[in-house]
């Protein structure tokens, strides 16, 4: 695989500690992602990473709904909402970027989740679908129009992400296998049938087009 062209980007979903073994929300297998993302990493020009980033008592904490377990829903002022165990807590160790992976090449990193009241799986809208996060309109103003899409976890924070950017008209590249799913309930099935049907590209990481 050859250097890629200047309107291409890398963008690595979520791969902090709590979503990697040992963590408040650990995806199976999550760390093994690592590898191939920091390859990839080292031959893209342009690199933007997202970071869940929540403040304790979160919304989307199942400790903040009595009564509630993780993995149970709650209805929200933007619909059904997914709780989750305490993860990603700003400052917090389990929030920091995997120790591996190599971040310091990035040129943008955002932060998604840290309004109280809404989630945030997308790194281009909180959960409520309308509120932005600013990703669009940086790619644009960069002329960054072809996307590849990396991390944690496929089928919900990576799925959303490149559901959202197909919907923007972007050029849209998921590597799956350098992502990997919590695969809730037949949810990976169904963001990958979802991703399909937009236009997005799954492919692998050896097939990847220079």
């Amino acid at each position: 695989m050859t250097e890629v062209t200047d309107d291409r980007v890398l963008i690595v979903i979520d791969v902090q500690n709590d979503f990697c073994p040992g963590g408040a929300l650990a995806v199976g297998e999550g760390h093994e992602v690592v590898p191939a993302i920091n390859e990839l990493i080292r031959r893209f020009e342009h690199v933007v990473l997202t970071q869940d980033w929540h403040p304790e008592g979160h919304s989307s904490f199942a400790s903040f709904h009595e009564g509630k377990e993780p993995f149970h829903t709650a209805e929200m002022h933007y619909g059904e909402q997914t709780l989750w165990p305490d993860h990603c807590v700003q400052g917090t160790a389990g929030a920091d970027f995997h120790p591996e992976l190599a971040w310091d090449k990035a040129q943008l990193i955002i932060r998604k989740g840290f309004r109280p009241g809404v989630d945030s799986y997308s790194a281009f809208f909180e959960n409520d679908r309308t509120t932005p996060t600013g990703l669009n309109g940086y790619l644009r103003e960069r002329g960054l129009t072809k996307l590849v899409l990396t991390g944690l976890a496929t089928d919900f924070c990576v799925a959303y992400s490149a559901l959202d950017a197909a919907r923007l008209g972007f050029d849209t590249t998921v590597v799956m296998d350098a992502c990997r799913a919590i695969d809730l309930d037949g949810s990976l099935a169904a963001a990958e049938a979802q991703m399909r049907e937009a236009g997005v590209v799954l492919t692998e990481f050896e097939a990847l087009p220079a």
